[in-house]
């Protein structure tokens, strides 16, 4: 129904408006479910659903979704719930890993971690998936029937168009963005207000370690560069070390305060990038209320899903690529885990391997590493003989890797350089070890 009169489309806004509990009510047993991340998880909704089950039981939902917050955590995400819903989480936080402890000591399982590459979450919910009800919020519908998925593109605009029944929560409070991120009032069933306060990043004091690898990344930045940054605190440090670049672009997955800084002092033109020139491109956003600011109405920054943003053919058009993810343990072969701890699940694989292929097939581009060398104030070392758990970026796709005691660039190297590398960039305190293991794996 786009270009229908103004008056017709607000009179279809006022027919699909329902309340949360009215929204809801449809849902019935057995349905997959799927909700929005981040940002784009309604808290309205989410609440609602919550009340629904406790008053009217549910049995077999399944609830599909990356990347949850408090919201969830307050309402769907309850423990008391669990055996109405399951949770079907492709990115797991600290909402999950605190259910999986509470079901742990009770001998059961409540959290289904779900592999995929976050490139692949939209087909996965539009066609894998028969999602039944999509929850999502929007900023407010503009004059012509349109909202904008804001910062969260990622899939929703995939799932929301693809769900039997698909229920927005409009809130004023969250930034209109352009590019592929328009939905029209024509394409829900139900609209829902619901104003809150968006959330706002803590910001983690950053260690001497990481200021140590960000200045190091940041010598390999040069000027013109595109720029993917992965989430936590070292990616944003590292920003803070090319405030003196110029003509730099953006390119990512994830926006975050890093890359807004760069913006707002004038580092970024994005003048040198061969696909949307001009502008800045991400999937999702997620910081601060100076960045939820910044790209509200703002021209220059475009919001495409994740399948685009995230394909590696797409990244690698643009000349220049410096991809930076960190990683929670590397091993001597140089492949990462980036996702388990202790033979757990603790996030997600996320887009990050995607990146490192697309920067590496970029003209002149870089996929970057890091990670300080130790955990738990030095009692772990994050090199490690060999992986503890699941392999994010395998050894073939690792570029160049970053602790506080040097680069090291393993593209090229051998197995045996590959390892002396590595202990080179270990902790003194580990690299004793490290040279014994590698000795019993046949590496030295």
């Amino acid at each position: 129904m786009p270009g229908q009169p103004r008056a017709e489309i607000q009179e279809i806004y006022q027919s699909k408006r329902v309340t949360a509990e009215q929204a809801v009510a449809k849902i019935g047993a057995g349905e997959d479910i799927a909700m929005g991340m981040a940002l784009g998880e309604p808290p309205g909704l989410l609440a609602a659903l919550a009340s629904r089950l406790r008053s009217s039981p549910l049995s077999g939902l399944k609830l599909w979704y990356f990347h949850s917050m408090l919201g969830a955590a307050q309402t769907v995400l309850s423990y008391d719930l669990m055996d109405q819903i399951a949770p079907h989480c492709m990115f797991l936080g600290p909402t999950e890993r605190a259910l999986q402890d509470i079901a742990l000591k009770e001998g059961r399982r409540v959290i289904n971690f779900v592999p995929v590459a976050f490139s692949d979450a939209p087909r996965l919910l539009s066609q894998d998936v028969n999602i039944g009800t999509f929850l999502t919020t929007v900023s407010p519908m503009d004059r012509h029937g349109y909202f904008s998925f804001a910062a969260n593109n990622d899939y929703a605009s995939a799932a929301a168009r693809r769900a039997q029944r698909t229920i927005v929560e409009v809130n004023e409070s969250l930034p209109r963005v352009f590019g592929d991120s328009m939905l029209h009032i024509s394409e829900v069933d139900a609209v829902v207000e619901h104003h809150a306060e968006l959330f706002e990043m803590p910001v983690r004091p950053v260690t001497d370690e990481e200021t140590e690898i960000s200045r190091s990344i940041a010598a390999m930045i040069d000027d013109g560069a595109c720029l993917q940054m992965g989430i936590g605190a070292l990616p944003n440090a590292v920003c803070d070390f090319l405030s003196d670049r110029s003509d730099l672009g953006i390119h990512t997955e994830l926006l975050g305060p890093g890359l807004a800084r760069l913006v707002r002092g004038g580092a970024v033109t994005n003048r040198r990038k061969q696909t949307f020139p001009g502008r800045s491109v991400f999937t999702f956003a997620l910081g601060d209320r100076d960045l939820y600011d910044l790209i509200d109405n703002n021209p220059a920054f475009n919001s495409y899903p994740v399948n685009l943003v995230n394909d590696p053919r797409h990244i690698a058009k643009n000349d220049n690529v410096v991809s930076v993810n960190s990683t929670l343990e590397i091993d001597l072969f140089g492949a990462c885990n980036s996702e388990n701890v202790n033979g757990r699940q603790y996030s997600g694989s996320g887009g990050q391997l995607d990146f490192v292929r697309g920067a590496r097939a970029s003209v002149g581009g870089k996929s970057i590493i890091a990670c300080p060398s130790t955990a738990k104030d030095g009692a772990i070392s994050r090199i490690v003989p060999m992986l503890s758990g699941s392999v994010t970026t395998p050894r073939n796709d690792v570029d160049t890797f970053v602790t506080e005691y040097g680069v090291a660039r393993l593209i090229g190297l051998s197995g045996v350089e590959r390892a002396k590398a590595m202990i080179s960039l270990a902790h003194p305190d580990h690299r004793a070890d490290l040279q014994q293991a590698a000795r019993r794996i046949g590496l030295m």
